[in-house]
């Protein structure tokens, strides 16, 4: 007994000179420290002057940007059309349905090779020229329709000269919409092109019918979420009695599907080997399915689980106690969220304040986008007519003024959209303030993800440190924590977060560069870029851990980041084991809770949009639906996203009540002077116990 205390000495020796001290006890300490002064000033200063150049960048986007060049489409002439004439008719649609993106053509109107004008209908009748509208004296406002015309063309002010053709075609006229004549047009072509066009706006139809959908359904889907949000709420309560139940039922469960595992194996051994099957009667093949035909699969198999099995019942043995803790610190984590029932709800306030930034993010980038002015060329439509060839692109042009008759030798000249002006201070830039566009909005989102992580766990530290709970308990704990987060430590999550910025900006960049030259890399080149993905991956994970656990260090100590990110981590590593064990139990906990929400709700959707389940007096029918699994996606998406945001709340209370708890190991001894702040339960488990109350009897 005495040489193991002697190890347990040294091994405790040890592990303080490579993590450093154990906290010490300090009589003045009982929870977040209030008397605290602002950290990391010089990070929270350059936050700042980020946002307000996030701020100057969003105005001159809103002053210079103009969005509707890509909401709505422009005709030929410029002028946007989904306003007053919502329509856009293309003359040639077999050069759209040619062109690879026929939905890029249709939002891009300019962008389709072919004159479109916009219009209030399309119109849906198939038309052309009669022998007798070729007939001196007819007029063209008789023969065709001044709304499908350019705006620049008067058919009241137009004459039609033309000759009887040989070849009579429906496209020879089109020369007066401003259209070439020397197309090839065959009916393959037509309906081929027509079959395209088709396709592609069949989904503004499908869109329609999933918004018809919505609007029929959207009430029983609100309902679907609400069951998602209760059932969260009362899985989390419930966990202060059924956790242990629910953690040993999983454990046993994983023990016993070994168990099977190793069973099946034996029996499939055992019948192969009596019919001699052997891999070497086999060989190599490449149909897989033979290999577990052989008696020497399923032994290998069978080693390879006995071999799992055993190490999860070791495991099980020798970590039984710190399971115990884990499981204390969860119910103890239940016991604190129903004393502060307000932290389950502050989720919502992070949502949006990540819906605010992601939005600014959005239409600064699409504001941006549309900032520099558009460049129009004369170019001719038939660049072998008359003096064509000598206009083409050199000629710049205003598309509200423009007219074809300026240019007589060039009948099918025509003012044309080329590109948006690059030239300019505000243009050359654009790239570059693109880049500090997603740049602060990455910064901005990783901040709010701190801010709502920091003011969690200086409320839950609250619940923790008070000795007599829940008399000791502050009034309002969540609203002091996050008064307490802004007023003071705005610096160090901004610190932390831009950290965690870098890492993603790398991780974007290699993202970018493998997508770029995936088509010429080499073996070599993909397993080098797989490599870097991999570690700059592993490095983002690493860091949002260390994060997380200085963020509840900052909200109790009021210490700077780069101390309290190097205290939370020696801590930690001073515990390593108990960390992994709680972790691993944690995570299993909550995987069974969200399966247990998102499957259960997901479910009654199905039974209920699919018809199988009818309520009584309900006027919903599931023949209503154009596509009745579309409400069950959204019921299924929306319940994981609320069981997320519920679980993280309790998350971030197991790891800030079990940051708590490592301190209270280290800082008290149980005695009167120093008595544990921890709940009688884990003093059970620890076989400690407090010689008498600090300031009154411990209500836990």
């Amino acid at each position: 007994m005495k040489e193991e205390m002697g190890n347990k000495k040294e091994e405790s020796s040890v592990a303080e000179s490579e993590y450093g001290e154990p906290a010490q006890y300090d009589p003045t300490f009982n929870g977040p420290i209030r008397k605290r002064g602002c950290t990391d000033i010089i990070c929270c200063v350059l936050f700042m002057l980020v946002i307000l150049g996030y701020m100057v960048v969003g105005i001159l986007a809103w002053l210079y940007g103009d969005p509707r060049q890509v909401l709505y489409p422009r005709n030929s002439a410029g002028m946007y059309c989904g306003i007053d004439q919502p329509s856009v008719f293309y003359y040639n649609i077999l050069k759209c349905a040619a062109s690879l993106n026929v939905i890029a053509a249709t939002l891009n109107g300019l962008q389709c090779p072919t004159t479109q004008v916009c219009v209030q209908q399309c119109p849906n009748t198939f038309w052309g020229l009669s022998v007798t509208d070729y007939l001196p004296g007819v007029k063209p406002a008789n023969v065709f329709n001044q709304s499908l015309c350019l705006p620049t063309i008067n058919l009241e002010n137009t004459n039609l000269v033309c000759s009887l053709p040989s070849k009579l075609s429906f496209l020879n006229v089109f020369s007066l919409f401003g259209l070439p004549s020397n197309i090839n047009v065959t009916i393959s072509g037509i309906m081929n092109a027509t079959g395209d066009i088709t396709n592609g706006f069949n989904a503004r139809d499908i869109g329609v019918k999933i918004f018809e959908d919505f609007a029929s359904s959207w009430q029983w889907v609100i309902a679907a979420l609400v069951i998602a949000m209760v059932v969260s709420f009362l899985f989390l309560l419930l966990l202060r009695f059924i956790a242990p139940v629910i953690v040993w039922v999983l454990i046993l469960g994983v023990l016993a599907v070994g168990a099977y595992g190793i069973y099946h194996c034996w029996w499939e051994y055992d019948n192969y080997n009596k019919l001699n099957a052997s891999i070497s009667t086999v060989g190599f093949t490449t149909n897989f399915g033979v290999y577990l035909q052989v008696k020497e699969t399923w032994l290998a198999f069978l080693i390879i689980i006995s071999v799992v099995e055993a190490i999860l019942l070791l495991t099980l043995i020798f970590l039984r106690t710190r399971i115990f803790i884990a499981i204390a610190l969860i119910q103890e984590s239940s016991k604190a969220i129903s004393h502060m029932m307000s932290t389950l709800f502050y989720p919502i306030i992070t949502f949006i304040l990540l819906l605010v930034c992601v939005a600014y993010w959005g239409i600064t980038a699409l504001y941006l986008a549309t900032s520099g002015t558009q460049v129009y060329n004369v170019v001719a439509l038939n660049s072998t007519q008359g003096t064509c060839g000598q206009i083409m692109g050199n000629v710049t042009c205003d598309p509200q003024t423009f007219n074809s008759s300026d240019y007589p030798g060039c009948p099918s000249a025509r003012c044309v959209f080329i590109m948006y002006n690059t030239q300019g201070l505000w243009q050359r830039n654009m790239f570059n303030l693109q880049i500090y566009n997603v740049v602060a909005f990455l910064w901005c989102i990783n901040f709010v993800l701190a801010l709502g992580q920091c003011t969690l766990a200086g409320a839950f530290a609250s619940y923790y440190w008070a000795f007599s709970k829940p008399s000791d308990i502050p009034t309002f704990p969540l609203s002091q924590a996050f008064i307490r987060t802004l007023r003071y430590h705005v610096g160090s999550l901004a610190f932390g977060a831009l950290i965690l910025t870098l890492v993603q900006l790398v991780r974007i960049i290699l993202e970018y560069l493998d997508h770029k030259t995936r088509a010429a890399q080499n073996p070599c080149a993909r397993f080098l870029f797989c490599c870097l993905k991999c570690c700059f991956w592993c490095l983002e994970k690493f860091i949002k851990f260390l994060n997380r656990n200085a963020y509840i260090m900052i909200a109790v100590y009021g210490k700077n980041f780069c101390v309290s990110a190097k205290n939370a981590f020696l801590l930690l590593m001073r515990n390593i084991v108990r960390v992994v064990v709680l972790d691993k139990i944690t995570d299993l906990l909550l995987f069974f809770g969200k399966l247990l929400v998102v499957g259960g709700v997901g479910v009654l959707a199905f039974f209920f949009f699919s018809g199988r389940i009818i309520l009584p007096g309900s006027s919903f029918r599931p023949q209503m639906l154009h596509y009745y699994w579309m409400p069950i996606i959204v019921v299924i998406v929306g319940a994981y996203l609320i069981a997320h945001g519920f679980f993280s709340v309790y998350n971030m209370c197991v790891d800030t009540l079990f940051l708590c708890f490592l301190e209270d190991l280290e800082r008290h001894d149980g005695s009167v002077q120093k008595p544990y702040y921890m709940s009688k339960n884990l003093m059970k488990i620890l076989n400690k116990k407090n010689q008498g109350p600090k300031k009154g009897k411990d209500k836990n």
